[in-house]
């Protein structure tokens, strides 16, 4: 029998789960067990979540607070004029999960923050225990995927054109199978 206090614990920890729109496409009793494999974690203001160029280890859900998304400029190692604010139900930091991948940018805490952590073990886990979640998962993330990669192809055509932008996309893609090849 579930004890008062852990059916509460579990309801607060899983608010945010249930209204993630990254999480839509799982039934609430997916949803339920997804919760299982995340880890609350608490943050200050000011904190830093992690920077930008560190390796991707895992995503966050953001349960209580505000996080600033920070793009430095590498060269100068001074923060651009772009940077996004994001808080609850927002997640941020996904495609680290599916793809071996460096951070695009910095994440820093402009309140106390309560943070949902599911990190690439966890994933490994789900895989393993629950693989119908762990699809649906992967197939969000190649939807999210796709799309920021129609969004930044239709940006660079419009700056460079759709022959070089659609040849740059094309030379990637040669240029990592012959990687993989070697």
């Amino acid at each position: 029998m579930l004890n008062l206090s852990r059916f509460k614990k579990i309801k607060e920890r899983s608010d945010i789960i249930f209204n993630s729109r990254f999480l839509q496409n799982l039934s609430l009793l997916e949803r339920s067990e997804f919760l299982h494999y995340c880890h609350r974690r608490k943050y200050k203001k000011n904190e830093y979540i992690y920077y930008q160029g560190d390796p991707g280890t895992g995503m966050y859900f953001i349960e209580e607070g505000q996080v600033q998304l920070i793009i430095e400029n590498e060269e100068e190692r001074q923060d651009l004029d772009q940077s996004y604010t994001i808080e609850a139900p927002e997640s941020f930091g996904a495609l680290s999960i599916g793809y071996e991948i460096r951070r695009i940018s910095t994440v820093k805490c402009l309140t106390d923050c309560t943070l949902m952590g599911f990190f690439k073990p966890d994933f490994e886990t789900l895989k393993k225990r629950h693989p119908v979640i762990a699809v649906k998962f992967m197939e969000t993330l190649a939807m999210v995927a796709m799309k920021q990669l129609e969004l930044v192809t239709n940006e660079l055509k419009k700056q460079s054109g759709a022959k070089q932008a659609l040849a740059l996309q094309f030379e990637t893609y040669i240029d990592q199978q012959e990687n993989e090849h070697l």
